[in-house]
């Protein structure tokens, strides 16, 4: 299964940095290709002050080698020894209408235990309704093709409360779905993280489509970035990817190509009441069955 998992995943980081190239118009990746103190190594690209987006970066790894005594604990399975492969991509929009998306598939073993982890998740600053429909539709219908194996209700709780600034006592996006430890069939859920490899791009190209030439100005830029900055908490305080790899001696250049390439914090912000950037943590960032809303603009 590792061997399977690792060929897919190589082939779906070519297509999704494919894909990314043809909707930004501008720039191409650049490719890190590195090699793991210990065991493995990977393909970092990343894309920078494109025409669409600021900053893209989409990850391959496969990794192996002994995890820390207390690290292994926190972890399913026996003994101390591992392997990991996976892909895991941040795209970074420059307009602040098109929202910022993350995703990540994977496939860990630990003794004898291995397990699928993984999902994708929508994070907009100025939300349209259609997008955020369209985008939970998308993973729903994936999920549904894979049932009973998998079950898209608990997916998507499993997002909206993983996705949580428990600090902030606020969500990170609107959610998508999310899952860990996912264990069973081998076989039958390979095939069901192939799909969802495989519906990342028309989970979120059609998004930018819409939304890459809607005009903005500095009041929109400044509210990006300061809501990017909620996103970088996120990542380097509760992200079990970041905390894999640097617990597990990754490539630190791979681990944060997550991170904008440009973020605020305002002391004590306070939006104007009823503006569209008060109703973003008001309505938007509230828990909700997006899937079965009715899909308009």
């Amino acid at each position: 299964m590792h061997a399977q998992a690792v060929e897919y995943f190589l082939g779906l980081q070519d297509r999704i940095c494919a894909g990314l190239e043809e909707v930004d118009g501008q720039e191409k990746f650049r490719e890190d290709r590195w090699e793991r103190d210990g065991g493995g190594g990977g393909r970092t690209r990343v894309l920078v002050e494109g025409g669409v987006f600021e900053k893209a970066g989409v990850n391959f790894s496969e990794v192996y080698g002994e995890m820390s005594p207390e690290f292994a604990k926190q972890l399913p399975g026996e003994g101390t020894h591992f392997t990991a492969t996976g892909i895991s991509l941040v795209l970074h929009p420059r307009n602040p209408f098109v929202p910022t998306v993350h995703a990540n598939f994977r496939y860990l073993t630990k003794g004898e235990r291995g397990w699928f982890g993984g999902g994708a998740d929508l994070t907009p600053f100025y939300p349209f309704k259609q997008d955020v429909v369209a985008f939970h539709r998308v993973w729903k219908e994936v999920c549904e093709r894979h049932a009973p194996t998998v079950n898209y209700q608990e997916m998507k709780k499993a997002c909206d409360d993983y996705f949580y600034l428990p600090h902030r006592k606020e969500a990170r996006g609107v959610g998508g779905i999310f899952f860990d430890y996912l264990d069973g069939d081998r076989d039958k859920l390979f095939a069901f993280v192939r799909d969802c490899g495989d519906a990342f791009l028309r989970s979120y190209v059609p998004i930018v489509q819409r939304r890459k030439e809607t005009p903005y100005n500095s009041r929109h830029k400044n509210f990006q970035e300061y809501r990017r900055g909620r996103y970088v908490e996120f990542n380097l305080i509760y992200d079990r990817g970041t905390v894999f790899g640097l617990k597990t001696g990754g490539r630190i250049e791979s681990i944060l190509m997550s991170l904008p390439l440009h973020a605020q914090w305002w002391y004590d912000y306070r939006p104007e009441p009823g503006s569209p950037e008060a109703v973003l943590t008001e309505y938007w960032l509230q828990p909700r069955d997006w899937a079965n809303e009715p899909l308009e603009a």
